[in-house]
């Protein structure tokens, strides 16, 4: 332990006020290591990096005759052929969209098998912070509130997400919720913006046969990408969706239904949403390679011959993860330190706290130099408070915040946390929206540990960093807090 564990001490006057800042969705920040990091766009020839793309198969994706995954092997199709050259070398209604791509050797796939929830901003190794591209292919469950919020967060930071629905009322699972619907319950359901965001709405129709055509748009990369020209698709039973370019004026359709333009009767579209891209297919048959799984009624799409559809599939793709990628944000990042006077050496200066906590008495020792941020340690009923606003760019796909920690107690406990230290991210209207960890009495040691937290997920907002240390009524514990630290790149 370090100094002396005095029931009460003495503290300079400090401003009592807390501030309230800028911003912030909600979202879960959890201690880890640094996140994935923005790849480059997409290039004709292999990728320095390579694209991140992940296919969703939590969503009942293969309930009834659908089979919309890329590989059995999950959640790494190349368990199966780690070198697949045919459609066939994985098995699934999407493997020719997967081999294709990987075949590129400018993708990187993965699936989130069932069973899995969809998250962002975590240290799961399929979070969504660690891809550029997520598809949901004809989704037949409706996503959590959370996951709402993952996905969301995801594309506004920068991630592209592939959305495939189908007709109404092909509810293959029986749950009461259809591909419409679950994408649409995303738009317009969600935490962080319910506004029609994404400019575009999925129609409640029914659409028997008919061969769409694409746009005369010669620079589009979507309909004139690596993987050839679009001049159309097909739908087989599927939908279209209706465009919102009030709502969004980035939304563009891009392929349409025999007899429709403008903002109705799109079913292939675009659309931006804060540093992310998505797109929005109206029907899956388009995506069916035609082989899969045993005992599911395909249909072969993908190679059928009055669309383009596996031009459209793969340069759409590449479209989505040639964003800034990995759900990191837009633009650029420079690799910097964000927080301001990190070792309290000036003092207050930029930090709200409560009175005495940024001190040099010399009852606990700082880490390095003389300052240092003292929280509790009165031995009686007492809350003390640290906090910082801090605007993370958006184009920083790794955000760490670090500190180093030491709790000196005079507690004897080895059971109940008397006194505690709790570290949030709060939101412009001082709401919680994450807390990072919780340290109490029973995590005493002698010196100081270092506390690593990501917090990726809040690439492009302004957060409020903020420590609370509440002591109860009698035996002091010290949380004493130095060299703070926010690096991004």
């Amino acid at each position: 332990m370090l100094g002396s564990r005095e029931p009460r001490r003495n503290r300079r006057a400090l401003s009592t006020a807390i501030a309230v800042f800028g911003a912030l969705i909600a979202g879960t920040a959890v201690q880890t290591g640094t996140a994935a990091s923005a790849t480059p766009a997409a290039t004709a020839a292999p990728a320095a990096t390579p694209h991140r793309i992940l296919f969703d198969n939590t969503k009942a994706e293969t309930a009834g005759n659908a089979d919309w995954i890329i590989g059995t092997s999950q959640p790494d199709p190349l368990a199966q052929d780690s070198t697949p050259t045919a459609e066939t070398d994985w098995t699934g209604a999407l493997s020719a969209w997967g081999v294709a791509l990987q075949k590129t050797g400018n993708h990187q796939l993965k699936t989130l098998p069932s069973g899995n929830t969809i998250t962002y901003g975590t240290t799961a190794a399929l979070d969504l912070q660690n891809f550029d591209t997520f598809v949901l292919p004809e989704p037949n469950v409706l996503l959590s509130a959370a996951e709402k919020t993952a996905v969301m967060k995801f594309v506004q930071n920068g991630g592209g997400l592939f959305l495939v629905s189908d007709h109404t009322g092909a509810d293959r699972n029986n749950d009461g919720y259809d591909a419409v619907e679950v994408i649409n319950d995303l738009m317009s359901n969600n935490s962080v913006d319910s506004t029609d965001p994404f400019g575009f709405s999925v129609d409640t129709l029914s659409v028997g046969t008919d061969n769409p055509r694409a746009i005369s748009d010669t620079t589009n990369p979507v309909l004139n990408g690596s993987f050839g020209k679009v001049t159309g698709s097909i739908i087989r039973s599927g939908t279209t969706v209706t465009l919102k370019p009030a709502d969004n004026p980035a939304v563009k359709g891009l392929v349409y239904r025999t007899g429709y333009s403008g903002n109705t009767g799109a079913f292939f579209a675009t659309s931006t949403f804060g540093s992310g891209r998505v797109a929005v297919w109206g029907d899956s048959s388009p995506i069916d390679d035609g082989s899969g799984q045993s005992g599911n009624t395909l249909y072969d799409g993908w190679n059928d011959t009055a669309g383009t559809n596996a031009a459209l599939a793969l340069n759409a793709t590449e479209w989505l993860s040639g964003g800034t990628g990995g759900g990191g944000g837009g633009g650029t990042c420079t690799a910097a330190q964000l927080i301001a006077n990190p070792g309290f050496e000036s003092g207050s200066a930029s930090w709200t706290a409560s009175s005495g906590v940024i001190t040099n008495d010399t009852g606990e020792a700082a880490r390095t130099g003389s300052y240092k941020a003292w929280l509790s340690g009165y031995g009686s009923a007492h809350t003390d408070t640290l906090s910082q606003s801090v605007t993370i760019p958006a184009g920083c796909a790794a955000a760490t915040l670090s500190f180093y920690l030491h709790i000196d107690t005079a507690e004897t406990t080895t059971s109940t946390a008397y006194d505690t230290l709790k570290v949030q991210v709060l939101n412009s209207g001082g709401t919680v929206l994450s807390t990072l960890a919780t340290y109490s009495n029973l995590n005493a040691a002698s010196g100081y540990t270092q506390r690593s937290f990501s917090l990726g997920a809040y690439a492009g907002q302004t957060i409020t960093l903020k420590f609370t240390g509440t002591e109860g009524s009698q035996l002091q514990t010290s949380f004493v807090i130095d060299d703070t630290a926010l690096s991004v790149s």
